[in-house]
């Protein structure tokens, strides 16, 4: 299967990505499989550290993210 180089990029997939594939009621679907955080000790508190590269890694606005998690609920 060829996925066209633009789309490619935007999903941030590079060379090795791994993609999971279903099928729902419109078609198929592919869904890039992100690598889970690595957990580390610092002090007596356990962190989750990211394991993709910075330039990997999407770009979240939290501030939005918690806005939208507000408005949620009464």
């Amino acid at each position: 299967m060829v996925i066209p180089a633009a789309i490619r990029e935007r999903a941030g997939l590079g060379p090795g990505a791994e993609v999971e594939i279903t099928e729902d009621e419109v078609g198929i679907r592919l869904q890039r499989v992100a690598t889970g955080p690595r957990l580390v000790k610092i002090g007596r508190r356990t962190v989750a550290r990211p394991t993709a590269p910075a330039g990997e890694r999407p770009r979240i606005d939290i501030a939005a993210v918690v806005e939208g998690e507000r408005s949620r609920w009464p």
